[in-house]
């Protein structure tokens, strides 16, 4: 007997559930590609995907779940299935190719569906702890490696399902950060994202480095985003369609439960017994089919309009159970002259300020309500205080340092991205430094920068003298939001709920929707991944003349550089592209970009050769 030879049983290979669907989609590219249209690169992805789906499908409707499948090819599947009920009868098997050999066979085995899923249930473990012996993995050497299917309320499960159902939104980024995915997968997990367990060091966040290893989720940027792969899509459907499938069995189950009260308490319980959900995948479609035509796919619960949004917070704060600190930038403590720098903090030691020094991606100074935690028995640290950041951010400019930053750019860039990080009263704390007549831009043009600021962009100014005048304005500042906040309660949104939210303060108010402040400060890293529109803006804003309010005026208009190209392709002659955003209304007043910015942005962007 040769060696490495192993004699048993084959396991049949898995067959289509729905071959008249899969014949139907072959005709259709066959067509088409004999005609040499596209459309058979469609079919031909369509096909791929029917393959894959383990359960049958009872209309073309159904197959909408599955990828590839358009309103199109769903309506053409449809048309056909009435044409063959026609020919064939009401009654007529669609699980199985009909042919007149079929009145040979056994009927009930002819339109039956084969156990398509038997496959997924022998290679599923029965128990998850357990290893496979020896003798087995002689018996699989050379077979194909078993299918990666998470458990059931695993974070692998979880995140995959939290980040199909997002790929489905019509608002969704094609992507989740990590906070984000943690909050919205917790509820399908029974494990914590964020915290151990005493007996074991690691989250249900340890498995998605296990999707990333079996190519099922991808992850990218700085901050981390995290999408699906195409196996990961296609895993997560079928995960979610044998989910659906058990609810809708259990309601039957408990219907039936429900009208029938002469049953024997024996037979409830048989009826209420449900497959393992470690095989949740692999129920056999004999018993029940799945109902996608009657239930709204993957949108069991309906997004609320913004206007009656309503919020349901990751975490509440209620008064008593909060401390308001304030938070210094570390780099107003640090580099420079180091005594000017320490005066500030030496000045807000001495006024009793409960004050936190930190990496803050905008802003100088800003307060939070910090969680207060009691140390808890037997744990070395402390538990990580939640924290929500309040809806005032500081913008602390000396005169040199003012002086500076409009030569080099940064004073309107600083001002455009105080404007989009969410919070509600940005502040520029303005500290007069000595005389400003040794400085390269002239006194009178700070002074109207300054009352440009707070007139046209809408911006609070303090002025002060001196560090020891900023210290007690900080002081002052801090005491008042501690008595504006102390019989608050706060509820903690994220950066992408903010604007969904209502989220104006009102005095008579008891409840306050505040940003986590780990997503806040997150959202406003300098470096982070942009999108085009936020790079389109941040390019218009570089030439002179355009600011904030303009740029973003453009952007209402031409979200991006292609859309504005395309604007001025259209155009006729170059006066019409010189004058293409001459109309463009800006600012509170509505007033029109003008001819001469306008003339400026088509020359940028219409010049071929050097501009002079």
């Amino acid at each position: 007997m040769p060696s490495g030879v192993t004699f048993g049983r084959k396991r049949p290979l898995l067959t289509c559930p729905n071959p008249l669907f899969l014949k139907w989609l072959n005709e259709w590219r066959d067509s088409a590609a004999e005609k040499g249209l596209k459309t058979q690169f469609v079919y031909q992805k369509a096909i791929s995907s029917l393959k894959k789906y383990p359960l049958p499908l009872q209309n073309g409707k159904e197959a909408k779940i599955l990828q590839n499948f358009g309103d199109g090819i769903c309506k053409m599947l449809d048309q056909q299935l009435e044409k063959y009920y026609a020919e064939h009868g009401p009654n007529a098997p669609i699980h199985s190719l009909h042919s007149s050999n079929d009145k040979n066979r056994n009927p009930q085995r002819a339109s039956s569906p084969p156990p398509a899923s038997s496959a997924l249930e022998a290679d599923m473990p029965k128990n998850p702890h357990e290893g496979p012996s020896p003798t087995k993995k002689k018996k699989t050497a050379g077979k194909k490696q078993r299918e990666y299917v998470p458990q059931k309320r695993s974070g692998g499960y979880a995140v995959l399902l939290t980040l199909y159902k997002e790929s489905k939104n019509s608002n969704s980024k094609g992507y989740m950060s990590k906070t984000e995915l943690q909050r919205e997968a917790q509820p399908l997990c029974d494990k914590s994202f964020t915290l151990t367990d005493p007996s074991n060091k690691y989250t249900a966040w340890s498995s998605v480095s296990t999707l990333i290893q079996k190519e099922l989720v991808i992850k990218t940027h700085s901050p981390a985003r995290y999408s699906l792969t195409d196996q990961g899509l296609e895993l997560a459907q079928r995960l979610e369609a044998a989910e659906e499938l058990l609810e809708d069995r259990n309601d039957g189950v408990s219907e039936a439960c429900s009208m029938t009260s002469g049953e024997d308490q024996e037979d409830r319980d048989n009826l209420n017994n449900t497959e393992n959900t470690q095989n949740v995948l692999a129920i056999s479609h004999k018993t029940v089919s799945l109902p996608f035509s009657s239930v709204n796919h993957g949108q069991s619960r309906e997004d609320p309009a913004p206007s009656s949004y309503n919020h349901i917070p990751d975490f509440t704060l209620q008064p008593g159970q909060f401390n308001v600190i304030l938070c210094v930038d570390f780099i107003e403590t640090t580099g420079g002259a180091t005594h000017r720098k320490q005066e500030l903090v030496s000045e807000l030691k001495r006024n009793g300020v409960n004050f936190d020094v930190r990496k803050l991606h905008i802003g100088d100074f800003l307060w939070i309500a910090q969680e207060k935690v009691q140390p808890v028995a037997g744990q070395l640290r402390m538990p990580q205080a939640r924290e929500v950041v309040l809806d005032y951010v500081i913008e602390r400019k000396r005169m040199d340092d003012l002086c500076g930053s409009i030569i080099d750019g940064r004073f309107r860039e600083q001002k455009f991205r105080l404007k989009r990080c969410g919070l509600h009263h940005p502040i520029y704390l303005v500290e007069d430094y000595g005389s400003a007549q040794h400085l390269s831009i002239p006194e009178s043009t700070l002074q109207q920068a300054i009352v440009n600021t707070q007139v046209v962009d809408g911006f609070f100014i303090k002025r002060t003298k001196d560090v020891r005048e900023s210290a007690a304005y900080l002081t002052i500042m801090t005491r008042y939001l501690q008595t504006l906040y102390l019989n608050k309660t706060l509820l903690s949104c994220t950066k992408e709920e903010a604007s969904k939210c209502n989220r104006e303060f009102n005095y008579e108010d008891q409840n306050c929707i505040l940003m986590e402040f780990r997503d806040f400060n997150e959202g406003a890293m300098k470096n982070k991944g942009q999108t085009v529109k936020e790079v389109f803006a941040r390019q218009l804003m570089q030439i002179s003349g355009v600011s904030g309010e303009k740029a973003s005026a453009i952007l209402e208009r031409y979200s991006t550089p292609a859309s504005l190209l395309s604007a001025y392709e259209c155009c006729s002659s170059a006066e019409e592209r010189e004058k293409l955003l001459s109309n463009v209304k800006c600012g509170k007043l509505q007033r029109n970009l003008g001819p001469v910015l306008s003339k400026t942005v088509s020359q940028l962007y219409c010049t071929k050769e050097a501009l002079s």
